[in-house]
């Protein structure tokens, strides 16, 4: 009798060494697995910036038949006769993933670091925009329609030289690790300065 039991803890007390054994190498190809994830992740992970001073002249045309010409670090914010508001910022793409951008928002009255609005309300491209790991590309939107209620506000800033801010959004190539880059005209002289300021990971850990 004695002998069965000292054979049952023996047994019991191998099982548990076997599980806790199990418990810890899945543990750690669990972690490994998500390392691995995130590495990958982080390949494919676009960060949009501001351009530089002596980035090229890219001229950039509308469906309407407007072009814009934007160079260096210059942006265009435009009005013309009809009321429609013309908007092209040069960015970079300083992450190692292809940028996809897929919308934006104008921040309007809020403050430069307020927060963004729901990305629900932001305004989708029907182009799609793309810029490469590393290289130089930009970012266009209109505003045509006169009862649009952002293009006051628009059409104010651009008309008394103002700051004018916009939330882009964009993702990688997959539609996955979206994230949003504030982005700003500033007046200078009679042209606009692009420069970024805020980004938000929504799909992901945020830098903040």
């Amino acid at each position: 009798m004695q002998t069965d039991t000292i054979a049952s803890l023996t047994t019991a007390a191998g099982t548990l060494v076997l599980a806790v054994a199990t418990f810890a190498s899945t543990r750690s190809a669990n972690r490994s697995s998500r390392l691995a994830e995130q590495s990958l992740l982080a390949g494919l992970q676009p960060v949009l910036i501001g351009a530089r001073l002596d980035d090229p002249r890219q001229k950039i045309g509308f469906q309407d038949g407007h072009w814009v010409a934007v160079e260096g670090a210059m942006a265009a914010a435009e009005e013309d006769e009809n009321g429609a508001i013309y908007l092209v910022l040069p960015v970079r793409n300083a992450g190692s993933g292809v940028a996809v951008i897929q919308g934006w928002h104008p921040v309007g009255e809020q403050q430069p670091g307020g927060p963004h609005q729901p990305v629900e309300e932001f305004r989708m491209h029907a182009r799609d925009m793309f810029i490469a790991p590393g290289e130089l590309g930009f970012w266009q939107a209109a505003v045509r329609d006169v009862d649009d209620p952002d293009r006051e506000s628009l059409s104010s800033q651009i008309r008394d030289r103002e700051r004018v801010s916009v939330d882009v959004l964009y993702s990688d190539i997959h539609g996955g690790q979206r994230a949003i880059s504030r982005f700003s005209f500033m007046p200078a002289h009679d042209r606009w300065l692009s420069s970024v300021s805020r980004h938000w990971v929504l799909d992901g850990t945020s830098p903040r």
